[in-house]
């Protein structure tokens, strides 16, 4: 006589001794949440630019290369609120699940339509949003444990399975819906993740029991749909606005021009206070100027007309801003040094003048920089 199948409500009240995937995945996530409090992260909202740093999920970075990112936002969240509810799911559905499929098996499941999930969001949202969290892996449990029960519905108590069915079924619309109204919600990477979990569980699918229904032909649709999938997706990607390494670049570039910048200005200040207190000849002073200040900013000016992150960069109209700022410095210099040669006065004060009016375009640029460097798009956990 054949066994009967373990309960299922059982199975979800097991020790947590059953699931050891699913604890490993729980403590990795909060383990990773922790650590980046140390680093920056808030209990509350994390700054786009340390989600960036851990991994987050973001076209510009993603697509310059990084697609590990796929993989690592599975474990960034943004808020113990955002991390709490995502546990919390991670731990009702995942021991249920885990004790179904097998470990390997729940293993692959979560993070391969987790990695889905992220992909369908980078070809939804991809330039317009830094994403992560674990809650797309979450939904393709829920996908999973719907394919299972419709595969063994004949040997699922039949209350369990009103209950289990409908309760899954319930839940996954419910944050559908949820994530359609309430906005920074990342749903298409909920959507995927709920899709790629039943396609996975079809293809991972296994008799439960001696009773099962035969798996092959539920392994091969769910191979091949799974790959028609991927497929599309990624002949889908849209292109990056840029590249997030070029963005660092540029605003690495940004930040050694200030630097120069202000060197440059406490050098032409302190020529210009020695050629009051202790008159040179106006050659020597020409010289100096254009050789340790004009030649500094004609350079400067080449350095930045070289970076070009491209038009859509965050630091792009800052850059800009500082090719023209350094232009007018490096003409006023030299116009300086030629009044000076020249003996002409009123020409030199015109040109000092014109150089002193530069600056306040440097501030403007730098503060432009520092608002660009702390957002470069909006959150959607």
């Amino acid at each position: 006589m054949l066994t009967p199948p373990p309960s299922l409500i059982d199975l979800m009240r097991s020790s947590p001794r059953r699931a050891p995937v699913t604890l490993v995945f729980l403590t990795a996530n909060v383990a990773v949440f922790l650590l980046m409090l140390l680093f920056g992260a808030g209990w509350w909202h994390t700054p786009n630019g340390v989600q960036l740093a851990w991994g987050a999920n973001f076209g510009p970075a993603t697509q310059d290369g990084q697609w590990w990112r796929l993989f690592t936002a599975l474990f960034i969240h943004f808020g113990v609120i955002h991390l709490g509810l995502n546990m919390w799911a991670l731990w009702d559905v995942g021991r249920l699940v885990e004790q179904l499929y097998g470990r390997w098996r729940f293993a692959l499941l979560y993070l391969g339509s987790g990695v889905v999930g992220n992909l369908v969001s980078l070809v939804m949202q991809g330039n317009q949003a830094v994403s992560g969290g674990a809650s797309g892996a979450v939904f393709s449990l829920y996908g999973a444990l719907l394919v299972f029960l419709w595969r063994e519905r004949r040997q699922v108590d039949r209350g369990e399975f009103r209950w289990l069915f409908g309760g899954a079924v319930a839940f996954s619309t419910l944050m559908l819906v949820l994530g359609h109204v309430v906005q920074g919600i990342d749903n298409s990477a909920h959507a995927g993740g709920l899709v790629a979990g039943m396609l996975l569980g079809a293809l991972l699918a296994w008799p439960w029991t001696p009773r099962s229904p035969p798996v092959l032909r539920a392994n091969i649709a769910g191979l091949l749909l799974l790959l028609i999938a991927l497929a599309v997706l990624i002949t889908r990607l849209p292109a990056p606005t840029y590249l997030l390494g070029d963005e660092l670049r540029a605003r690495a570039a940004i930040e050694a021009f200030l630097v120069q910048d202000q060197g440059a200005s406490r050098v032409l200040d302190k020529l210009l206070q020695q050629s009051a207190n202790d008159p040179q000849t106006f050659n020597t002073l020409a010289g100096h100027i254009e050789t340790d200040v004009s030649a500094v900013y004609a350079k400067s000016f080449e350095q930045l007309l070289r970076t070009t992150p491209g038009s859509a960069a965050p630091s792009a109209a800052t850059l800009q801003t500082l090719r023209d700022y350094a232009d007018l410095r490096a003409e006023a210099t030299r116009e300086l040094a030629h009044s000076i040669r020249a003996g002409n006065v009123a020409q030199a004060r015109a040109a000092l003048q014109k150089t002193r009016q530069a600056p306040a375009r440097a501030a403007s640029a730098a503060a432009a920089s520092t608002s660009a460097s702390r957002s470069v798009a909006k959150p959607a956990p």
